[in-house]
């Protein structure tokens, strides 16, 4: 079976193509290309379009049709939050119709089993630490309910039996690298955050550590990209089964929260640097403590994540350098 993967030449999706073919699945790639890169994805058909684009539709669907595509995997998205806040309807064009002419695709072509990736954000500020998938949905950004209305519309296709089954992820903190040519390229998150400040010779910025946790600071749950890429799979893999359909969501995390102190100083010490971090006020919004209540994915598809979280780091640190050509960060 052949599986068509949008923005499969981004980070995360590029770690799942390569999954695939080391498995042996064929895969289609689509992606626009305007933060991906066709290298990552080196031996894949490649389709470069935005999913977003209002003709898209009729392209998308010749495409399944003519691979006999019946599974998707959708990453195609933009995901920067403050970019989000500034430019919501474009979020809502991009994320959200981008989502909906996959959908008529499928539709049209008869694909029929969908992988959905969601996101953390979909909770905004849970009251509670640990976030199981029954907690209140109450995005706080635009990205976060694009991200909701997307879990919405793919329900909404299974009900009506557009889709004879779908899965949304909603995955916490992504880091770190599978393979060294496929870290992450955008300076994003705390981890590339810290990097990019390491390797310019300065500190790098922790913001609040007067937060009701063991040492201050923030507290997350980074879930490795490769483990993360897995579970991608393993849904894929559930939904192959026919007497499997309907929709859920699911948390993808390692369900161990990991401070924004530790991850700084593990970091710096990979990277053999001698920064000591600066603090920073808190910054409005940020939630004490956030993470994944991982046991769900367990029971439904068999995933747990594998990576304690220095390997997760020296992953990324690995990366980071092979992508400046072997440069140490700090």
């Amino acid at each position: 079976m052949t599986v068509l993967v949008t923005g499969g030449a981004g980070y995360i999706g590029s770690h799942v193509v390569r999954l695939l073919a080391e498995r042996g699945t064929p895969c289609v790639v689509v992606d626009d290309l305007s933060t991906g890169d066709a290298a990552r994805v080196d031996g894949a058909a490649l389709l470069r379009l935005d999913v977003a684009q209002s003709d898209a539709v009729p392209e998308l669907a010749e495409t399944m049709s003519s691979h006999g595509i019946r599974a998707v995997i959708h990453f195609a998205a933009k995901k920067r939050v403050d970019e989000s806040v500034m430019r919501p309807a474009w979020y809502y064009q991009q994320n959200v119709s981008g989502l909906a002419n996959v959908v008529m695709a499928m539709e049209r072509s008869g694909a029929d089993r969908l992988v959905f990736s969601s996101s953390a954000a979909v909770y905004g500020e849970p009251a509670d630490g640990l976030v199981p998938e029954s907690a209140p949905a109450l995005p706080v950004n635009p990205y976060g309910t694009t991200k909701l209305v997307g879990e919405w519309l793919v329900r909404d296709a299974v009900v009506a039996g557009v889709l004879r089954g779908a899965l949304a992820l909603r995955y916490f903190n992504v880091a770190g690298a599978g393979w060294d040519d496929l870290g992450d390229p955008a300076v994003l998150n705390l981890v590339t955050m810290v990097l990019e400040r390491l390797e310019e010779g300065r500190p790098p910025l922790v913001f609040g550590t007067d937060y009701p946790t063991a040492d201050g600071s923030c507290v997350r749950d980074f879930v490795h990209v490769l483990d993360l890429a897995r579970a991608h799979v393993a849904a894929l893999d559930h939904l192959a089964d026919e007497t499997v359909s309907g929709f859920d969501v699911l948390n993808v995390g390692t369900g161990r929260g990991a401070s924004v102190l530790e991850v700084v100083t593990t970091l710096t010490r990979l990277a053999g640097s001698d920064q000591a971090p600066v603090v920073r006020p808190r910054r409005p919004g940020d939630p004490a403590a956030v993470v994944a209540a991982a046991g769900r994915i367990g029971d439904v598809l068999g995933w747990r994540s594998e990576a304690e979280l220095d390997r997760t780091l020296e992953s990324a640190v690995t990366a980071w350098r092979h992508a400046r050509g072997g440069g140490a960060p700090g």
